[in-house]
């Protein structure tokens, strides 16, 4: 049986890395013993790193079998949404996450300044933007997401940054931390015309779909297998900024709600908090929607074609959802 052992990816715990050599065999053995993959990931703090799996790319099923050890159900995107041409033709369990048709999806704009002072990758909001979690506007949320890299973008270019949002609730200041303590957030599907951009520019919010939103969630989660608390938001495209982003707070971008929210989320993006995943063809990240969030960066898109795919996990999402209808099944 291959051997899993893992690497810390930083000194504060966050992240661990697994080396793979027969991506085959090494899925094979995760099938066997179900529960070494998830003790991984717990041990990294929900963020794991898996590098070598280049089998994938030819046998793309290999993917949604290291899926399935994560939770009861591997999401069919073909039943879930409308927008077939972001779903693997042959397996549905898979999104397509790419510049190239026929998703033809533009990568995020390089943050202005596009370093920070001493010539860094710009990490922490309201610098770097686009900070969310897969799926916040669907009850319950997902459990896990699995990002696998068929084509990256060129070195230097095209990262993905997730930060640990148990580290980032432990440490914030007494009074911030009160404050959220008992708090919601209003997260909406994205491109509605409910982000904070949109919002900003005036644009007219199109009619929700009922699986879109917007609906609450707790801003401090505690996590259903380990009992730790977690901050669990989002920011600019994935929060309702019509009526919120928080329940029962002033709404809007210029509201008491925005100023909270850019107050924690500069906080939960410190770079201590965060890891930068530089991608390279055969790499998957396996995170924790319950307890990180993730951003992606800026790749070159008009000379370098980019392909990924992703697979969403669900069955675990703590007490506060037992008995939910899912949302998503209103449409």
């Amino acid at each position: 049986m291959p051997s899993i052992a893992s690497q810390a990816l930083t000194d504060g715990g966050f992240g661990r890395r697994i080396a793979v050599d027969d991506g085959a065999a090494f899925v094979a053995a995760m099938e066997a013993a179900p529960e070494r993959l998830p003790a991984a990931l717990g041990e990294g703090h929900g963020l794991l790193v898996l590098t070598g799996l280049h089998a994938i790319s030819d046998d793309p099923d290999l993917l949604v079998r290291l899926s399935r050890p994560f939770g009861k159900e591997v999401e069919n995107y073909s039943l879930t949404t409308p927008r077939l041409n972001l779903v693997h033709t042959e397996i549905p369990q898979i999104f397509i996450v790419s510049n190239m048709p026929p998703m033809n999806f533009a990568p995020p704009e390089r943050p202005d300044p596009p370093t920070t002072a001493n010539g860094g990758l710009p990490l922490q909001f309201p610098h770097r933007r686009g900070w969310h979690t897969d799926q916040s506007f669907r009850r319950p949320p997902p459990d896990i997401s699995l990002f696998y890299a068929v084509t990256p973008a060129p070195p230097g270019q095209g990262q993905t940054l997730y930060a640990d949002g148990v580290a980032a609730y432990d440490t914030l200041p007494p009074a911030l931390k009160a404050r959220v303590e008992n708090l919601q957030g209003l997260h909406v599907a994205p491109y509605r015309g409910y982000g904070e951009d949109s919002v900003l520019a005036g644009e007219t919010p199109k009619p929700l779909d009922p699986r879109d939103g917007p609906q609450p969630q707790p801003v401090v989660r505690v996590h259903p297998e380990t009992g730790k608390k977690a901050l669990y938001l989002c920011e600019r495209e994935q929060m309702d900024w019509v009526r919120g982003p928080f329940v029962g707070m002033e709404p809007g971008p210029h509201g008491d709600g925005a100023r909270l929210l850019y107050e924690i989320m500069a906080h939960y993006t410190q770079p201590r908090f965060v890891y930068a995943h530089e991608w390279e063809a055969g790499d998957m990240v396996i995170y924790d929607n319950r307890s990180t969030i993730h951003t992606a960066t800026w790749f070159d898109a008009e000379h370098h074609g980019r392909l990924m795919w992703r697979t969403t996990v669900w069955g675990n999402p703590g007490p506060l959802y037992e008995g939910e209808k899912r949302s998503w099944d209103a449409a």
